[in-house]
């Protein structure tokens, strides 16, 4: 794994170790994600749910992102994006929330924050936390008309056109992954 452009580029990123249950995105939808993007990326508020390794938010502030919001449940994958954060040198411009995202998301609502663009990659075969995740920013006021929630998910399973009022505006696929791109209708 590596940050394919910006700041960080071509720097290595931690995998996770054996043992460690995470799918981390791969370089190549890495890429194939911020191609789509990055005219969205510089100064953009990021929120990145079910973080894994790091790596999407990562390479978001390597992009320019002003700010990235880190949600992770998992504490050896929060080590993880520790660990790659710091061996990158990266030490502001984040906040690391190790816990479990419905209260973390709670938590977050509290704040005067609209993101731009909010991540989410539960794990596959977890449909639930789709679903959960969706419809709680669908309602949510940390996410406006302007805001892409963006959810990479197996391509047998489809998290749906629309999703209170998020509407799908934009799928791409690769692999066995697809990238389904939302917006907030009016």
């Amino acid at each position: 794994m590596r940050v394919i452009a910006g700041r960080f580029r071509s720097r290595k990123l931690h995998a996770p170790p054996p043992g460690v249950e995470l799918r981390p995105t791969s370089d190549r939808l890495r890429e194939t994600l911020f191609n789509v993007v990055a005219p969205r990326t510089p100064d953009s508020l990021w929120l990145d749910l079910f973080s894994g390794t790091g790596a999407v938010g990562i390479e978001a502030l390597s992009r320019g992102a002003r700010f990235i919001y880190f949600v992770e449940t998992d504490k050896k994958a929060v080590r993880l994006i520790r660990k790659n954060l710091e061996e990158l040198g990266i030490e502001e411009n984040f906040e690391l929330i190790q816990g479990d995202v419905a209260p973390a998301l709670r938590t977050l609502e509290e704040q005067p924050e609209e993101f731009d663009i909010v991540f989410l990659d539960p794990p596959y075969n977890a449909h639930g936390a789709y679903a959960q995740v969706l419809e709680f920013l669908a309602e949510s006021e940390l996410v406006t008309a302007k805001t892409w929630v963006i959810a990479e998910h197996d391509k047998h399973f489809d998290p749906g056109d629309e999703v209170g009022a998020l509407k799908r505006f934009r799928e791409l696929k690769q692999g066995d992954a697809v990238l389904s791109f939302y917006q907030r209708q009016s």
